[in-house]
């Protein structure tokens, strides 16, 4: 099959794109934008042919088996993983070329094809490419516009690569990747040092994770060399066949799982990690819809679902009886509580989202920890597309509804009028996100919850309840504040800022940076001609709708947030069966839809909803408590404070060892390499002066003249030999025969 046997080209074409981007982009019409969003689209379709011919692949593959033998060869008759027969097994299509070898090992670097890799580079192709096309008009003008494109289509090939690696070092490679691009987009405008700030905590913090991807992908290492008596492999379908081998010890594998975990942490933003994520929201908004909702933190889950073998054998998730607790259920567990809690105390849009981000990423963590694979990458999928619609929303209001501001409280309120179409997208999003029948973000949730408590893990099952309820809440509030009551925007600040000029300073010269004309559209109905055409120029005197580059990758993230949950719907149930590995797996049971949960859930949500409109549109409940209560005040702070981990981080941890290693790196500075520095130019003027006096002088110099001195000597002597008389010579001559003569008779 084509698709499938060429798919390592939807990764390739990205990469080229950022090379053009790179070199050529200021030289093409958009500034390289139509490159990056070209080759996004030609991975995108072939993302979709992929897709198309797993799903043919797995479906072939059943028909052939049979329904009936596979149940009769299994035996198994729990859950729809039973009932319908799933026992056909469907091998992931892996190209591979040797990347070196030494000393018997062999290292490859390939592409591995199955339904998880399958449906990931849908996912992440498609909102790349909505995040192309939008950024057209968000970033229209932007003094780095080329160079935010070459790094978008970087970052987009990075990701792909972390997707369809076939072993756990290539793995690696795109791992890192993607965390490099996050660490150049976040500090897109490093001029504020903020954004610089937050580019260098989010690198430093993930890096910390990162120690533990270090450690685990050796690890993974060993796991194949115990499995197969020597032979070691960071083939990913040999790791997860060690980690389910009897000849593995069980030690070995739970560090493993561990030290992977620690990596999840940090990539996904879980606690207690989880801190770079909102300061990350520094970066221009697409960057926070593409890298920080969609892909790159979904990265640790990935890595969870395509390891999962290790976890579900080191963590014991599927141990009968185990019952409800490991380490990856429970940091999962407190970062959805967590993460929600401090999503109520932000007045910035962004950052209200991204700790919303932080909990339903624990949604993910939690269900791969209780034994939910499906669950957890089918939030995985469904997440990625109302998330992204929020985030896009996000920057949309702040393009034209609030002159550039995030901040709910100041500068946003009553855009509803103003933004029908982002209203309405930004609405379907967030009740999606709460897990609202039948919305997508409803079925995948339920399938966490269900699959919980059919798991014995029934502590989880709350903590998912109080986890709706609380998003149902604060996505209310957020609502309230941004589209409803009055619009508390300054129109004079927004035409202000239209005409400002950036200023920056090097040395004593002023150098002013007048932001770029705006770009001429080239589709028609889009850009800043459409605006005018509805009475609106492209920056507007006061709130208007976006353009159609903003509007469109909203309508298309809605259409998916609505209907992407269908296709694990009951009697519908697909997403398992195309998408849940067959080969190098484990024996992965899924519960039935259960009704009265769902029906709970979706309770408890609405219940979410009614307490936000009670308290924000009607106005009861204890308004203002905090200041009159000391304890909520009290409770308030810790939560604007966030737990105080920043100071925990930043102050005493950082702050302590700072002052301790620079004062120890002063010392070894002044007395250690200075001295050395100093001893060894002394050393290297003695070696000199001994040098030049007794070697150079006395030796060099003194050979060459006694030379010259012998010499002279030697030709004075000779001089006295040379009397120029022809007779001398003819005796010379004589006696120098006679002695020859002499010598030879003696000598025969």
């Amino acid at each position: 099959m084509f698709f499938l046997d060429h798919a390592w080209l939807v990764p390739l074409i990205p990469a080229v794109s950022f090379v053009v981007i790179l070199f050529f982009g200021k030289r093409f019409p958009q500034k390289g934008s139509e490159v990056g969003t070209v080759a996004v689209g030609a991975s995108f379709l072939l993302a979709c042919g992929t897709l198309v011919q797993w799903i043919k692949r797995v479906q072939d593959a059943d028909h052939a088996h049979g329904v009936g033998a596979a149940i009769g060869a299994l035996g198994r008759s729990v859950g729809r993983l039973g009932a319908e027969g799933t026992a056909a097994q469907v091998a992931p299509v892996v190209h591979h070329l040797t990347w070196f070898q030494n000393a018997g090992v062999r290292l490859t670097v390939g592409v591995q094809i199955d339904g998880l890799a399958s449906i990931v580079m849908f996912v992440v192709t498609l909102v790349s490419l909505l995040v192309h096309v939008y950024s057209m008009e968000y970033m229209r003008g932007d003094r780095r516009y080329t160079h935010f494109y070459a790094a978008l289509s970087l970052f987009t090939a990075s990701m792909l690569l972390l997707v369809v690696a076939d072993n756990t070092l290539q793995l690696l490679v795109g791992w890192e990747l993607v965390g490099l691009c996050s660490f150049m987009l976040i500090g897109h405008w490093w001029e504020e040092k903020p954004n610089s700030d937050a580019a260098l905590k989010a690198f430093l913090t993930t890096r910390t994770g990162d120690i533990g991807l270090l450690i685990g992908v050796v690890m993974t290492y060993w796991l194949v060399d115990r499995a197969t008596g020597g032979h070691g492999s960071f083939n990913i379908l040999a790791v997860n066949q060690a980690a389910s081998s009897s000849k593995v010890g069980h030690t070995l594998v739970m560090w493993t799982a561990l030290a992977l975990l620690l990596a999840i942490i940090g990539k996904s933003g879980q606690f207690p990690l989880h801190t770079w994520l909102p300061d990350a929201m520094a970066g221009p908004t697409p960057v926070s819809a593409l890298i920080h909702a969609a892909t790159m933190v979904v990265a640790g889950v990935y890595m969870g679902a395509r390891l999962y073998p290790v976890f579900w054998h080191g963590l014991s998730i599927g141990t009968p009886g185990h019952g409800g607790l490991n380490a990856m259920a429970l940091i999962g567990g407190i970062t959805v509580i967590i993460g929600a809690a401090l999503a109520f105390v932000q007045d910035d849009i962004k950052k209200v989202l991204a700790y919303s981000t932080i909990s339903q990423l624990g949604y993910m963590v939690m269900a791969l920890g209780v034994g939910a694979w499906t669950a957890a990458v089918f939030h995985l999928f469904t997440h990625a597309f109302f998330k992204a619609d929020l985030f896009l929303g996000a920057g949309s209001v702040s393009h034209s509804g609030s002159h550039h501001s995030f901040d709910m409280k100041k500068d946003m309120g009553g855009l509803k009028k103003y933004m029908p179409k982002t209203y309405a997208t930004f609405v379907i999003g967030s009740l999606a996100l709460a897990g609202i029948f039948p919305l997508a973000g409803f079925w995948s949730k339920d399938e966490i919850l269900v699959n919980a408590g059919h798991n014995g893990y029934q502590a989880f099952v709350v903590v998912g309840l109080v986890g709706a309820f609380m998003t149902a809440a604060y996505m209310t509030r957020c609502v309230y504040l941004t589209f409803h009551g009055e619009y508390r925007g300054s129109v004079e600040h927004e035409l202000a800022e239209v005409h400002e000029a950036e200023v920056f300073a090097e040395g004593d010269e002023l150098i002013e940076h007048h932001l770029a004309e705006e770009q001429d559209s080239f589709v028609p109905g889009f850009g800043p001609h459409a605006a005018a055409a509805h009475g609106d120029d492209g920056h507007g005197h006061g709130p208007h709708e976006s353009n159609g580059f903003i509007t469109m990758p909203l309508f298309v993230l809605s259409f998916f947030a609505v209907f992407a949950g269908f296709i694990n719907a009951p009697g519908v149930e697909k997403f398992e069966k195309w998408f849940q590995p067959r080969v190098a797996f484990v024996d992965v049971s899924t519960a039935k839809f259960s009704v009265i949960l769902a029906t709970i859930s979706v309770l408890i949500a609405l219940a979410g909803i009614g307490v936000g409109y009670a308290y924000y549109w009607l106005g009861a409940g204890p308004q203002r408590l905090t200041d009159r209560n000391p304890l909520a005040r009290s409770l308030k702070h810790f939560l604007v404070m966030k737990y105080y981990l920043d100071v925990l981080y930043t102050d005493i941890i950082v702050g302590s060892l700072k002052g301790a290693i620079a004062d120890g790196v002063y010392w070894v500075n002044q007395h250690v390499i200075d001295n050395v520095l100093n001893y060894a130019g002394r050393g290297a003027i003695g070696v000199g002066r001994f040098t030049y006096e007794y070697i150079d002088q006395r030796g060099v110099d003194g050979l060459v003249n006694g030379l010259a001195n012998v010499t002279g000597e030697a030709g004075g002597e000779v001089r006295r030999v040379q009397t120029g008389r022809l007779q001398f010579y003819a005796l010379i001559l004589v006696l120098a025969v006679g002695l020859f003569a002499l010598a030879l008779w003696i000598f025969t």
